[in-house]
């Protein structure tokens, strides 16, 4: 496949991204060939890590390619979709679940899928370029690939702020949040990527690692934590609106891009987790939303007004201020025999 190269080399499983031109977007063949591999290298004893990098200086993954799902999603076709994200999301669980390391290098944009399959890993490099968001509610999604579960386990409320206004993280917010493990000029990438080659040794990482401090999002610490201690979005948007505060008016222009019943099951999604702390259930709460988001949700307008007319006016189904908790109920209720299964063809 010209879109992605997977291939053993020396000690190590390799999975290189290939199509920079469309910045790494990550196509349905491109997540079934991932899981394969994984499939595949679980029990070969001749890898004893993998390694996952991508060609081109703009990205790493800047999502997932959206464009058939649209396609599909128009002409009233949702299993299309439906399909999709339950492959992804059992790839991204295998990802999360793998037996030996998991090196991922993310440089520049590291976004929604891309997110899936490179932070799950034991082994997150970024670099000076790197920056890692997840912006889904912008186009009526919610945090997805598992996107969730590392948004709850970030410190205080700056999962909560992450997932609503799809801020970008450089190195060294990433580290902090969660979304990384080392930083590494990039320059540097290359040589260590052949030695883990040759050796398979994975702790090599640790001692090639530079430090880096946080960066500015982790300098608003105390700010997000105040402003996002709401239980649901109506809660957040009053503490934001009710704060004088140059942080406040900023994050509340940025929540009005986008989708309010997006952002309301977003938050509910991470304090459900949170109380869970299990990943694959954290990829059954996303499923929820994401297997109605074409029928029920904001998703097709979303992507209507960011990437086919790119008007970038949305008419999202709900007003930021008026968010009624039906809705997100309805959104996240079980979804019976559809549920998330993590088996193939289940």
């Amino acid at each position: 496949m010209s879109d992605i190269s997977i291939r053993k080399a020396g000690k190590t499983g390799r999975i290189t991204f290939t199509r920079p031109k469309a910045l790494n977007a990550m196509s349905y063949d491109m997540c079934t060939a991932i899981e394969d591999a994984l499939d595949a290298w679980a029990s070969d004893d001749d890898v004893k890590m993998i390694v996952i990098d991508a060609e081109g200086d703009k990205a790493f993954c800047a999502g997932g390619d959206i464009a058939e799902i649209y396609e599909t999603g128009i002409n009233e076709n949702f299993a299309f979709g439906q399909t999709f994200w339950a492959d992804e999301y059992r790839m991204n669980a295998k990802m999360f679940e793998f037996p030996k390391p998991v090196a991922a290098f993310m440089q520049g944009f590291t976004m929604g899928g891309g997110v899936g399959v490179g932070c799950h890993g034991s082994h997150r490099i970024v670099g000076d370029t790197s920056q890692i968001a997840m912006p889904e509610c912008g186009i009526g999604l919610v945090p997805d690939v598992g996107g969730s579960y590392i948004l709850a386990h970030a410190p205080g409320r700056l999962g909560e702020y992450l997932g609503l206004t799809a801020a970008r993280l450089n190195a060294g917010d990433a580290i902090h949040a969660g979304f990384a493990d080392y930083y590494l000029p990039e320059a540097k990438w290359p040589a260590l990527i052949r030695l883990l080659e040759e050796t398979g040794d994975w702790t090599m990482i640790d001692n090639a690692a530079h430090h880096i401090d946080p960066g500015p999002i982790t300098a608003q610490a105390s700010e997000i934590d105040a402003c996002f201690a709401g239980e649901a979005l109506v809660d957040i948007v009053t503490l934001l609106n009710t704060t004088d505060s140059d942080f406040a008016r900023d994050t509340l222009k940025k929540l009005s891009r986008n989708s309010p019943l997006a952002m309301g099951c977003a938050v509910e999604i991470i304090h459900r987790v949170r109380a869970r702390d299990n990943f694959r259930e954290a990829l059954g709460q996303e499923y929820r939303f994401t297997y109605r988001a074409m029928e029920h949700g904001d998703f097709l307008e979303g992507i209507r007004a960011q990437i086919i007319d790119k008007d970038r006016n949305p008419q999202w189904k709900h007003d930021l201020s008026a968010l009624p908790a039906v809705a997100v109920s309805q959104m996240l209720m079980p979804l019976g025999d559809a549920a998330l299964t993590f088996e193939k063809g289940g």
